[in-house]
């Protein structure tokens, strides 16, 4: 059984930064593409920023600049660096993995379990 399993949420206030991880762990084969979501109250869930197993990265327009997306295969972990962080990047962050098992013959679709941000001004 494969898991995703966040950790690195938090308080802090408009400016500062705060560190996401995401560690994957069961019976992985191979892990593909990851991404980070987010959903505010409210809202829809939206992509944050995704990274691919060569990595190369994508990142929404509203976090361009702050936000690093980061993995690291040999540990099947995803990281998040959040800089200059605002009130609208309050939200419950949700890790996201494309992951093949020991025991599939295609890659499934995984999520965390969310991690609650919050910026305060």
């Amino acid at each position: 059984q494969v898991q995703l399993m966040e950790s690195g949420g938090g308080l802090v206030q408009a400016g500062g930064s705060l560190s996401l991880s995401c560690a994957a762990s069961g019976s992985i084969f191979r892990i593909n593409a990851m991404a980070w979501y987010r959903q505010a109250p409210g809202k829809q869930r939206e992509l944050v920023a995704s990274i691919t197993s060569s990595s190369p990265t994508v990142y929404t327009d509203s976090v361009k600049g702050r936000f690093t997306i980061s993995r690291d295969n040999a540990k099947n972990t995803l990281y998040l660096q959040m800089n200059s962080l605002k009130p609208e990047d309050t939200a419950v962050y949700y890790c996201n993995a494309d992951i093949l098992s020991y025991t599939g013959v295609r890659t499934k679709n995984y999520w965390g379990q969310g991690t609650q941000v919050t910026v305060s001004s």
